[in-house]
């Protein structure tokens, strides 16, 4: 074999052995992970919130001042404080399951899988976003539309056997800082029914959030609801046993 063919085959031999032994690309994107992070950004590992959440329709509007708990993406308990005539209406999120508590009539009522799609506190929030919203990387697959110079677009589709709402989901997420800009969430058709916009973007701490999100659905003209966040604290101490109907009814 002449000498300048053993040589290529040499160098071709170590190129292959090099790829083999190479790890996965640094850059490469866990598009899910991604997702999980937006999702996941006001909760941390335990977190204490105080909001204002107006909701405007064709009717009516209203003013709810709510304090709230999370402890991962598991357990949630959200108290309404004002205005004084709904005060102590409450919410708990325990996994997939929800309830609220009415004290007007003290009473505690687990909603039913056929109500998870109805309006939460009467906003364009719906009770399925909070049981799912911290699944949505469990129950969706993920693909990568456009990468911009700032910003990622990633579609999640639903997987065949995942029971959910949305026939769509399409996040732009900004890549610096890290914080989700748009969702849009389309129903089975594939049209575009409502979409959720982020601002007031604040460092707290070593964690950088929108503290204003405004919900818009797209098939109400005039109607919205925009929660925003007067305080967030992350790393509270609440454990498991904080997350239950007595502290659900809790005046």
């Amino acid at each position: 074999m002449p000498p300048h063919n053993l040589v290529t085959r040499l160098f071709t031999g170590l190129l292959l052995l090099a790829a083999l032994l190479m790890p996965p690309e640094a850059g490469a994107l866990d598009l899910a992970a991604l997702v999980r992070e937006v999702e996941q950004q006001y909760h941390g590992t335990s977190s204490r919130a105080l909001t204002t959440m107006r909701v405007r329709t064709v009717n009516w509007e209203r003013t709810l001042e709510m304090e709230a708990w999370s402890l991962g993406r598991d357990f949630f308990l959200v108290r309404i404080n004002e205005p004084a005539k709904e005060r102590g209406v409450a919410t708990l999120k325990r996994d997939r399951e929800v309830w609220n508590y009415l004290p007007k009539v003290d009473r505690t009522i687990k909603v039913p899988p056929s109500m998870m799609g109805g309006s939460w506190m009467g906003s364009h929030i719906t009770n399925d976003d909070l049981v799912k919203a911290s699944h949505v990387d469990q129950d969706y697959s993920f693909r990568l539309l456009e990468e911009g110079t700032n910003h990622w677009l990633i579609e999640g589709l639903p997987r065949p056997e995942a029971a959910v709402v949305w026939g769509k989901i399409v996040y732009r997420l900004r890549k610096e800082p890290r914080v989700p800009e748009q969702i849009d969430y389309f129903d089975e058709e594939q049209r575009r029914v409502r979409e959720i916009r982020f601002d007031d973007v604040r460092k707290l701490g070593d964690r950088t959030v929108p503290l204003r999100l405004t919900v818009t659905p797209l098939d109400k003209p005039g109607e919205q609801t925009v929660l925003h966040y007067r305080e967030l604290a992350f790393g509270v101490p609440i454990d498991q046993g904080f997350f239950n109907l007595r502290s659900l009814q809790k005046p």
